[in-house]
C-alpha cells in the first residue's frame, strides 16, 4: 500500500507581526498561526508568557534564518504592577507569599526609585522561566517546589517612562535589552520601594524596528482563515529584510553575489568599515546578511534562498 504523503504546507517567506492575545503561550500562538497560514516552516522571535500580550514577530520560511537578530534586539513593554503584594512567580498566576502596607508615595518618589534601575543592572533570572538546568526548564523545577541557585545576568534598562500611580497600581513603559525579565524588574522595584510588587499586566509594544501599531490581531487572522482567504492573509507578511532596516544595505554585482554564495568574502565598493550589512543582488533581491572583516571584505553570514 502506498504511503500517503504528508502535506508539507505552503513555502512562505517573510515576517508576520502578530498581536499575541492573553492566555496563549508564544509556542501555542505560533503553532496556530502556522496552521492557519498552512505554512511549511515558521518560528517566533522571543517568548511571551500566557499572561503577556502584544508584539510577537513570526518568521516564515527563509526568514527563520534571521530570527536570531530579532531575538537579540531591544524591546519595550507596557507594564502594570500591584504594589504591596508579592507572589511566588512575580505575576498574577502565582500564589501570594507576602503582603505589605503601601506608603502614600508621590509620583516623584516613584520616579526617583525607577531612575536607580536605568543603565546596566544585574538580574537573577526567576525560577519561573524557560532557562534550563541539565536540560530541564526551571519552571518545571519550580512547580515541583525545587529552587536552584541562578547566576546573575547583566541587562540594560534604557528608559522607564510614561509612569503613573493610582493607589497601589503602578504603570510604566520600559525600554530594555534582550534577556530582561520584567517580572524580576517589577519585584526589584517593589523591594526598593519597601513594599514588594508583582506584575498584573504586560504588553510588548516594540521589538527592534517593529512596533505593535503595525501588528495584526489573532482574531483578524482567524476570521480571514475561516474564509480561506490566503491572499488576504498574505498581505500581512512583510519582507524579511525589513527586520534589519537599520543596517546599511549593499548592492552586489552579479560576480560578487556568485562568489558570496560560494561562501567567499568579497570586496564591495563604498562598504562600511565594520559591522553587519544587508546584502542585495543587482536586481534588488535580498541575498542575506554579511559582516565586514578586518581587511574590508564582506563575509557571508546568513544567506537566504527566497526569490
Amino acid at each position: 500500500m502506498a504511503r500517503r504523503q504528508k502535506n508539507r504546507g505552503r513555502p512562505l517567506d517573510g515576517i508576520l507581526l502578530l498581536d499575541k492575545p492573553l492566555g496563549l503561550s508564544s509556542n501555542e500562538a505560533l503553532q496556530q498561526i502556522k496552521r492557519m497560514y498552512n505554512a511549511k516552516k515558521a518560528g517566533h522571535t522571543g517568548s511571551l508568557d500566557p499572561l503577556a500580550t502584544g508584539l510577537l514577530p513570526i518568521c516564515f520560511g527563509e526568514a527563520t534564518k534571521i530570527s536570531a537578530f530579532l531575538l537579540d534586539s531591544n524591546k519595550s513593554y507596557l507594564t502594570e504592577c500591584q504594589l504591596g503584594v508579592k507572589t511566588d512567580c512575580g505575576d498574577t498566576e502565582g500564589e501570594v507569599i507576602e503582603r505589605r502596607d503601601v506608603p502614600d508615595f508621590t509620583l516623584e518618589q516613584i520616579q526617583d526609585v525607577l531612575n536607580v534601575f536605568i543603565g546596566e543592572i544585574d538580574q537573577i533570572p526567576p525560577m519561573h522561566s524557560a532557562l534550563k538546568k541539565d536540560g530541564v526548564p526551571l519552571y518545571k523545577l519550580a512547580r515541583q517546589g525545587i529552587e536552584i541557585e541562578r547566576d546573575t545576568r547583566k541587562v540594560s534598562i534604557f528608559s522607564i517612562s510614561d509612569v503613573s500611580l493610582s493607589g497601589d497600581q503602578l504603570k510604566f513603559l520600559v525600554h530594555c535589552s534582550k534577556g530582561t525579565y520584567i517580572r524580576t524588574l517589577a519585584e526589584d522595584i517593589g523591594e526598593k520601594l519597601g513594599c514588594g510588587a508583582h506584575v498584573t499586566a504586560l504588553r510588548r509594544v516594540d521589538v527592534g524596528v517593529f512596533n505593535l501599531q503595525n501588528a495584526v490581531s489573532f482574531d483578524t487572522i482567524k476570521e480571514l482563515r475561516d474564509e480561506k482567504a490566503f491572499a488576504a492573509l498574505d498581505e500581512f507578511i512583510m519582507p524579511m529584510q525589513q527586520a534589519l532596516s537599520e543596517w546599511p544595505g549593499l548592492e552586489l554585482t552579479n560576480d560578487a553575489a556568485y562568489y558570496l554564495r560560494q561562501g567567499q568574502p568579497v570586496l564591495v565598493p563604498k562598504a562600511p568599515t565594520d559591522g553587519w550589512v544587508r546584502l542585495f543582488e543587482k536586481q534588488g533581491d535580498f541575498l542575506g546578511v554579511g559582516e565586514i572583516l578586518d581587511d574590508g571584505r564582506v563575509a557571508p553570514r546568513k544567506l537566504v534562498n527566497a526569490a
